[in-house]
């Protein structure tokens, strides 16, 4: 079975989304279409369904680096902020934004919150870890996204017989 570092990410995050917004508990608020999502931002989401890619992408990263917090997740969704002629600085991505579809996903059941010697934060539920894997499963089926291994070189096709008659007749 493939693993959640198998997989392409873009295709994972879009399979996830999608399965996302057939969850009743994770939901687009009003507001949301007229935020950015953090101030190193200049507008706001260009796709109607951000709401939904974003959570997932929290998914991803909860399954990933568990036990995890808001404070390390604005961290990872930051950017850096362009000030014009002045350098650029890093600035952390909205906090409400991050905690409210968190807030959403434990509702869901897909996460909980957890101590773990000196880390705290949320950790994917055994349902969580099922939703992911269903997903990734369901991307290794036919059209699989499974990520190309790197070094590989493609095959080459052998020729087709009536070339090579051809090619040998014209020499």
């Amino acid at each position: 079975m493939a693993t959640i570092y198998d997989v392409d990410t873009n295709k994972l995050l879009e399979k996830t989304a999608e399965a996302l917004k057939k969850t009743e508990n994770v939901t687009m608020p009003d507001w949301a279409t007229f935020v950015k999502t953090g101030q190193a931002k200049d507008r706001t989401p260009a796709k109607p369904d951000w709401w939904f890619m974003r959570a997932a992408a929290l998914l991803r990263a909860i399954y990933i680096k568990g036990p995890i917090g808001t404070s390390k997740l604005r961290i990872k969704f930051g950017g850096k902020k362009d000030r014009g002629h002045k350098p650029e600085v890093f600035r952390k991505a909205s906090g409400k934004i991050i905690r409210l579809m968190i807030q959403q996903l434990e509702k869901e059941g897909l996460v909980k919150y957890e101590e773990k010697g000196v880390h705290k934060g949320r950790i994917m539920t055994p349902k969580g870890k099922s939703f992911m894997d269903k997903q990734i499963s369901m991307k290794n089926g036919p059209g699989g996204t499974e990520k190309k291994k790197a070094g590989a070189a493609p095959v080459a096709k052998p020729a087709a017989a009536g070339r090579k008659a051809a090619a040998a007749g014209a020499a």
